[in-house]
This record gives C-alpha cells, sequence and structure tokens, in this order.
C-alpha cells in the first residue's frame, strides 16, 4: 500500500512522532496524488481549495483533515458534485492523532475494506466513526474547556498552573487546559472555535478575549 502524507506546523510534527516506523512519503505540494493509493492531507481544513485537484482523481481514497469545515462543505463551497472519488474526514488535531484512536467521519457512506487495511499498515487500533460535523468530539471538548479556563483567568479567579492542577485533581485529566494548549497549539484552539462558532451560532463558543489577545500576539 502506498500512502502519502502532507501536512504542516504542528500537524506533521505530531504525525512523524506517532509514525516515525512507518513506511510512508511525505509530500510537499498535492499534485502528485494519482501516485498513490491513500493520500492524507493533514491540513485540508485550512487549505480547503486543495479538493479542486483532488477532485480529479478518482482512484486515490482521499483521507483530510477535517476539524474545521465539513468535506460537504468544502465540495460545495467550490461548486463540485459527488462523483466516485473516495473522501473520508480525520481528526487531525496535534497530540490528538498520536493516540491509538481515531476520529473520523465517512460522509459518502463507503465501505470500509480499505479502511481497515490502512488501520493494520499504520498500527491504528480502532476508530471512532462520528457523525459529519465541524469539530469532531475531543477537539470540541478540550477547546471549549480551555476557553473557559481563559475565562477564568481573565477574571482573575486563578492563574494558570493552578487552573491545570485543579483540573488535573478534579477531574482526573491527564493535563491541565494549558498544558493542552502547549500540546494542541493555540492557534488550533482558536480556529477550533471559530469554526464552531461560525457552524453553530452558539454563545458556548465565543471565544474568551484574552485567549483571542494572546493568539494574535503569538502571530501564529
Amino acid at each position: 500500500m502506498k500512502i502519502a502524507v502532507l501536512g504542516s506546523g504542528k500537524r506533521i510534527d505530531s504525525w512523524k512522532k506517532r509514525f516515525e516506523d512507518v513506511s510512508i512519503s511525505y509530500v510537499q505540494d498535492n499534485q502528485t496524488h494519482d501516485e498513490y493509493d491513500v493520500f492524507i492531507d493533514l491540513n485540508w481544513d485550512e487549505f480547503p481549495d486543495r479538493i479542486k485537484s483532488y477532485h480529479q482523481n478518482s482512484g486515490t481514497l482521499f483521507i483530510l483533515g477535517a476539524n474545521f469545515r465539513t468535506i460537504e462543505s468544502g465540495l460545495h463551497e467550490f461548486g463540485l458534485q459527488m462523483d466516485q472519488q473516495q473522501y473520508f474526514g480525520l481528526n487531525t488535531f496535534p497530540h490528538l492523532i498520536e493516540r491509538s484512536v481515531w476520529e473520523a467521519t465517512n460522509p459518502f457512506e463507503y465501505a470500509l475494506e480499505k479502511w481497515s487495511d490502512i488501520e493494520s499498515f499504520l498500527g491504528v487500533e480502532k476508530t471512532h466513526w462520528l457523525e459529519s460535523r465541524v469539530g469532531f468530539y475531543t477537539p470540541r471538548v478540550l477547546s471549549m474547556i480551555i476557553n473557559e479556563a481563559y475565562y477564568t483567568l481573565q477574571e482573575g479567579t486563578a492563574e494558570k498552573e493552578a487552573i491545570d492542577t485543579a483540573m488535573k485533581l478534579g477531574t482526573n485529566y491527564p493535563n491541565g487546559p494549558f498544558e493542552f494548549v502547549e500540546l494542541l497549539g493555540l492557534d488550533m484552539v482558536y480556529k477550533q472555535l471559530l469554526s464552531l462558532g461560525e457552524d453553530t451560532g452558539e454563545e458556548r463558543y465565543r471565544i474568551c478575549s484574552l485567549l483571542k489577545q494572546e493568539y494574535l500576539r503569538s502571530g501564529l
């Protein structure tokens, strides 16, 4: 099985850490996908126009990072119809991609025989199949927790270290909210909350001004 991975930033770093012993091709652009059985674009949701190139290839299975948008919305945005292409959405958040259990979507209900082969090839234990929507499950929950932690910090209730400690002791989480920020990347958290707010219009995804300020200052 020939698998190619395209990615940048914390996503590709996290992927390489998890799959350093697996024989995979790493590519620098999205123009050579027809040479592979499986093409994984970790950052597709940040560069959705790439789907125009992918849509010309019906012989490759595409696994697209779909945290900030769904594959259906990407196709609609560029006026593309669903033909014979095989698209799957994958939670490609840094750190979370290193887990033995993945979160993915199968929006067009393809047979999963080839997916099982991919799991075996990569050494992924299992996949949780979720409804195709912005955010998946774990990134959505963690981003909300981190956002609330920033509100707590902004209000002067406690400092970052104390909030992390309280979270770990109170919920038995392996990391506190601000420790998760270091693992996931502040830019990923910000973009996830932004996309969730735009998609749902729900107040609970309103980004804390302190989090936004830190994001803007970071220049990410």
